[in-house]
């Protein structure tokens, strides 16, 4: 394995026990940094030289043309590890740095999944991940502060099964609260208030911010406690503030201040953009005008204000991206006009869809920790780390992203 040096180059190996051997082709390699870290991944896969020359994290990370800082003049076996995906930047001022390491590689087969609150959301992400899981899924806990809910729930999963094969979905058993992080992946979806169908609220989701950023909290300092080294998920409204208090929580230490111990940053994703991108596509095949998203567009930003939909990245149209924002912005509150709350598409395609592309290594639509703030963007996970897509953008859109992260460190 090779590591490199902030400077781009050669360095001596941060393992004293572990001898420092001639690249190979496919072996990873690293690239050591030192940054602040209380604001960045410990860890991550980078696909430009110029993110290599910052290793923080805010918009311009979406487009590293726009990182205005000059380019490393890496060493060809750089580049090259670079441009196949092998190199792996970590940054050695973080506490935790070598668990980073290890988090990007998880054990091999089937997971665990642990779900906290099996209300209509809960209900409707347990239901999809029973039926779709099978293939990355051995078992799904549950835990409710109600037990007969946890208890119904069971038994109607325990029924669910294919007939003569009966070993092929996810078993589906009752977890305490103590036992919440034995698992890989820990779904945040509890909620301490959500507004009435009719009471006259707008914004639902900042609504339940007060109510349920204490109790995200309560959960993410366990998470500390235990030494969760799996999946935190955040299900909950509004998902993309309820991560990052979820990560001051938990890297709080006994002073109150940040000390790096808990959670890394990229141990937590929000899960609530993959709906606000099914909408967009929803509304691009009832209306032509909008049809260019289904295989040019992309979504990026919060599950509500801020969100920002691109009809098009390669032929980006403002006046059209934004009319398309605000029909999926509003989508919701025409299910609630019906007398009916938005539960089942914010279920299944930010959750449970989601959740399995995770775990089977592909691109997905999450929050990821840009910069101190938590921002839905396209992303997967790799064995060299976190991956964040990266295009060339507009600068119309480019400057929507950065409005977006402006109202988000003001929320967050």
């Amino acid at each position: 394995m090779n590591y490199y040096d902030f400077h781009g180059q050669r360095a001596i190996s941060p393992f004293p026990d572990l001898p420092l051997p001639a690249a190979e082709p496919g072996i990873p390699e690293l690239y050591l940094t030192e940054r602040p870290p209380e604001n960045t991944w410990a860890s991550c896969r980078p696909t430009h030289p110029r993110q290599l020359s910052i290793f923080s994290s805010d918009v311009s990370w979406l487009d590293p043309r726009r990182i205005d800082v000059p380019e490393q003049d890496l060493p060809h076996t750089a580049i090259q590890a670079l441009d196949a995906g092998t190199l792996q930047a970590v940054n050695l001022r973080h506490p935790r740095w070598r668990e980073a390491l290890n988090f990007t590689r998880p054990r091999p087969g089937k997971k665990r999944v642990h779900l906290l609150a099996v209300g209509d959301v809960g209900g409707t992400l347990l239901t999809a991940l029973k039926l779709l899981g099978g293939d990355c899924i051995s078992s799904i806990g549950i835990c409710d502060l109600n037990e007969k809910t946890v208890a119904r729930w069971r038994a109607e999963m325990g029924q669910i099964s294919w007939p003569w094969d009966y070993d092929v979905l996810p078993e589906v058993e009752a977890v305490s609260s103590e036992r919440l992080f034995d698992c890989d992946v820990f779904i945040f979806a509890a909620t301490k208030s959500i507004p009435a169908v009719g009471s006259g609220v707008t914004d639902v989701r900042m609504a339940q911010y007060e109510a349920n950023r204490p109790l995200v909290a309560s959960f993410a300092r366990q998470a500390r406690e235990v030494g969760f080294s799996g999946l935190f998920i955040v299900l909950s409204d509004p998902v993309d503030p309820l991560c990052r208090a979820a990560y001051q929580a938990s890297n709080a230490g006994p002073d109150g201040h940040w000390d790096g111990l808990g959670l890394l940053p990229e141990q937590i994703q929000g899960f609530g953009l993959g709906v606000m991108n099914a909408r967009a596509a929803y509304f691009a095949r009832e209306d032509p005008r909008f049809a260019s998203f289904l295989t040019e567009g992309r979504s990026f930003g919060p599950h509500g204000k801020g969100l920002v939909i691109a009809n098009s990245v390669e032929h980006y149209d403002d006046a059209l991206s934004r009319e398309l924002t605000e029909q999926v912005l509003s989508a919701n509150l025409r299910i609630r006009e019906l007398g009916f709350k938005p539960y089942v598409a914010p279920a299944v395609s930010s959750g449970a869809m989601q959740l399995l592309l995770t775990l089977r290594g592909q691109w997905h639509c999450g929050s990821v920790c840009l910069g101190g703030i938590w921002f839905g963007v396209r992303n997967r996970f790799t064995p060299t780390g976190l991956e964040v897509e990266a295009l060339e953008l507009p600068d119309t859109l480019f400057a929507r992203l950065r409005e977006t992260e402006t109202l988000l460190q003001s929320i967050q």
